[in-house]
């Protein structure tokens, strides 16, 4: 059966608009650059496209990702005057020989395929950003003193962190397989910083043979471990989808020294259909959209599920 797995409940709008085209047949790969550009478009959500927060010199910029296959796959990063990342990331994909662009060069592409240059910094997030900036510097990647977003799935438990990256996963009636992963990066990061989100292997891996995985959370310390690199070929030595996620959040434990506010949520979806998806700590949320309507569920697994400490 065709189905969308994504990160966190504000991909609720893109889901319901992706899977209709997705049960009537259409790609995978259409679904999640769908879901994900809903994510960009919406002001509210405040870690993506849009309404994402700015980097510390109080500038949006974008990553983007888009995989099919080892041998298919495209990304920006530092994206800094063109909305549609993750349609970018497609093009890369699709009408160059490479993997990734970056900056201004990315830009310049998106301007010569006749994308529209846009303001990147709602007026939201503008003054989200203004109020950090003359705030205590100590707690500037702990406290993003956000008083706006879309509202949470309180239902499940989804609480929000400085991190919540959009991530899609979508498999179609002919059993093709998509990934799609975009941000805003990290609340008021340095300049110049990127996350795990448009690094193939890092934020995102799909591999036709095997499945795909697909990450949100604190960048470095997915990054640290290619994590869903490592939850991918976690499966191909026989790992069930629980258990291969549970093997990247494991790794992360032993080789980081994790502090109360940091969070990583994993999804994966295997090339027959299995889904599974899991955290380190309570709050992260899975949207699902399938033949059966969208709905947002909890991880089926979790690390430490009685650690609550204040999230970020």
């Amino acid at each position: 059966m065709p189905l969308i797995a994504a990160t966190w409940s504000f991909a609720r709008d893109g889901c319901a608009e992706a899977v209709k085209p997705l049960l009537a047949g259409g790609s995978a790969l259409d679904a999640v650059c769908a879901v994900a550009g809903a994510a960009e478009r919406d002001p509210r959500v405040d870690s993506v496209g849009y309404g994402g927060l700015p980097d510390a010199t109080g500038r949006v910029t974008l990553d983007a990702c888009v995989m099919v296959s080892p041998g298919k796959c495209g990304a920006v990063c530092a994206v800094a005057r063109h909305l549609a990342a993750t349609d970018l990331a497609r093009m890369v994909m699709e009408r160059t020989r490479h993997v990734m662009l970056a900056g201004s060069g990315a830009d310049e592409f998106a301007t010569a395929l006749g994308m529209p240059e846009c303001d990147l910094l709602a007026p939201e997030a503008r003054a989200a950003w203004e109020r950090w900036r003359i705030g205590d510097a100590s707690v500037r990647q702990a406290d993003p003193g956000r008083d706006f977003g879309v509202p949470l799935a309180p239902e499940v438990g989804e609480r929000r962190f400085d991190h919540d990256t959009i991530g899609a996963l979508a498999l179609d009636a002919s059993g093709s397989l998509a990934g799609a992963c975009s941000t805003a990066g990290m609340a008021y990061k340095l300049a110049g910083r990127v996350g795990d989100s448009p690094i193939p292997g890092h934020g995102l891996y799909v591999d036709p043979e095997v499945g795909g995985a697909v990450a949100t959370g604190v960048g470095e310390i997915v990054m640290g471990v290619c994590g869903t690199f490592l939850a991918v070929e976690s499966m191909r030595r026989g790992a069930s989808p629980q258990d291969a996620i549970a093997e990247v959040l494991g790794r992360i434990d032993h080789q980081f020294t994790l502090e109360a506010h940091q969070q990583v949520g994993l999804i994966v979806v295997t090339r027959d259909g299995r889904l599974s998806s899991g955290a380190i700590r309570p709050g992260f949320a899975v949207t699902v959209a399938d033949g059966a309507g969208v709905r947002v569920e909890p991880p089926q697994f979790v690390l430490y599920p009685e650690w609550t400490g204040a999230a970020g």
